[in-house]
């Protein structure tokens, strides 16, 4: 029996070898400027991350040769950019990767509050998080997006003039405003000076804040600009300007109801509340102007009491669009001019290939 057991553990470990050992083989070594190798297992980490940012079920053979064409693409214009002397900072890297969560809240996060909002909304790690959500580990997720923002500057330098020189046509841009003419309106809008002091330990202390503010608003209307600018606030209170929309949207983001959203439309311009208490702080706020809604011309500005017209932003909008896809062009002529035999050494071809990314 012994014999027996001891023959299918060593089985078994020659099973896991062979498959580590599979895992590990070199499908194409980039060498531009250094010697880097990609192997199957990063090829599969890659595909699992495509699958999860498209939701696609199944993985073509023809597509993972796609996809490994362009891993090694990828690496010959890191290789050329590091050549060049462009780079990216660990520093860069963190904040691109905190900028959609910091987005989604509101404020800048650091690397600490986003894990412990992951572990507290999912009970998961951030490392954890990110293999769910992208296939890789936070590691590896880095490592790409380190990737991603070097080619961007590297192709950024080559073809500065070249992409700056990309713009919407007049013809595009009022093509575009006709074809979403219903999509440029303006929601009944109201801009608010909105004061906010939260409860933290001390209800009382908040709530007479508060109040202070609000009566020294009442005597003097300009206390708004000393509020904004005391070092005070974004600490022991918030103030400061806020336009915003008469839909739900906007009530669930102020933590209020759709009573009082609604209530708060039918008051006129220069209103003060009074100082109300929500489950988190004490606030007041002052009705300055109110827009109705309406349909926007391409002369209209997209936003109250700015300077941005339809106009400007179909054109921003349009332009940016035909820029990044010049820019993919770009990436992918750069390459192929780097996407020789001198710099990339196919360990993997034809039916040898084939039959390895059969899984």
């Amino acid at each position: 029996m012994k014999k027996i057991i001891a023959t299918l553990l060593a089985s078994m470990v020659a099973c896991a070898a062979v498959f580590a050992q599979s895992d590990m083989t070199p499908l194409a070594v980039v060498k531009h400027n250094k010697s880097e190798t990609i192997t199957l297992k990063q090829l599969k980490t890659r595909v699992a991350f495509v699958q999860k940012q498209y939701g696609m079920d199944s993985f073509p053979v023809e597509q993972k040769q796609t996809l490994l064409e362009n891993m090694i693409n990828e690496k010959l214009l890191c290789q050329a950019a590091a050549k060049d002397g462009v780079a990216i900072s660990d520093s860069q890297v963190d904040n691109a990767f905190l900028a959609t969560f910091s987005q989604q809240v509101g404020r800048q996060l650091t690397e600490a509050e986003v894990e412990n909002i992951i572990k507290e909304t999912s009970g998961k790690t951030l490392d954890e998080y990110i293999k769910e959500m992208s296939g890789m580990s936070l590691s590896d997720y880095k490592a790409y997006l380190k990737s991603q923002l070097l080619i961007q500057n590297y192709v950024s330098q080559k073809k500065q003039e070249e992409i700056r020189a990309v713009a919407a046509t007049d013809e595009e841009i009022r093509n575009a405003y006709e074809m979403n003419k219903s999509s440029f309106r303006w929601d009944e809008m109201m801009k608010l000076f909105l004061v906010m002091v939260p409860k933290g330990s001390n209800d009382m202390a908040a709530k007479a804040l508060c109040e202070d503010m609000r009566n020294q608003y009442i005597k003097d209307s300009k206390k708004s600009t000393a509020f904004v600018n005391a070092p005070e606030n974004g600490k022991s209170y918030q103030a400061g300007e806020l336009l915003i929309a008469k839909t739900s949207q906007q009530a669930q983001a102020l933590r209020w109801s759709e009573d009082k959203l609604r209530e708060l439309f039918s008051r006129k311009e220069a209103y003060i509340s009074e100082s109300t208490e929500t489950t988190s702080d004490f606030q007041f706020y002052v009705v300055l102007k109110k827009y109705d809604a309406k349909l926007l011309s391409l002369s209209d500005v997209v936003q109250p009491e700015t300077t941005v017209t339809v106009y400007d932003y179909i054109k921003g909008n349009l332009s940016q669009q035909k820029q990044m896809q010049y820019f993919t062009t770009a990436a992918q002529d750069l390459a192929k001019e780097l996407n020789t035999d001198a710099n990339v050494d196919r360990k993997k071809k034809g039916d040898a290939l084939t039959k390895l990314l059969n899984w």
